[in-house]
């Protein structure tokens, strides 16, 4: 039998397609593209700033369901639809990893996203 656990709990908005939006394996967390939608109504809403802070509330809800925190992440890939908002995340992932001897990696780049979005993310976290 796998060790494989499906990530889910209600302010962890669900994808249209029949996956989760992160999968445990063993020790070894994996997530799927996490979007800017509000957890607690999973709705996306327009503004770009409110899609980049919810992101950042939806990747402390999956740490938490996962048994983790946010010192467990290892790398996060961030795709933005304007490269110039990575000045806009920049103040959450200060906050969420403020010891800069102990952030993850992570990749932004733009990408084209899907229409009314302005960021994707994806991170590996190992648990601890």
């Amino acid at each position: 039998m796998s060790d494989r656990r499906s990530i889910r709990a209600p302010d962890i908005p669900e994808h249209i397609n029949p996956i989760p939006a992160a999968t445990s394996v063993g020790n070894l967390l994996f997530t799927s593209a996490i979007g800017g939608e509000d957890p607690e109504t999973h709705v996306l809403p327009a503004d770009k700033e409110e899609q980049i802070a919810n992101t950042f509330r939806t990747i402390n809800a999956i740490m938490r369901e996962s048994g983790g925190t946010v010192e467990d992440i290892a790398k996060v890939s961030v795709y933005v639809a304007d490269r110039d908002d990575r000045k806009l995340i920049n103040p959450h992932w200060l906050k969420m990893f403020p010891d800069e001897n102990s952030r993850p990696v992570r990749h932004t780049s733009p990408r084209d996203l899907p229409a009314g979005r302005h960021i994707q993310l994806e991170f590996i976290a190992v648990l601890r």
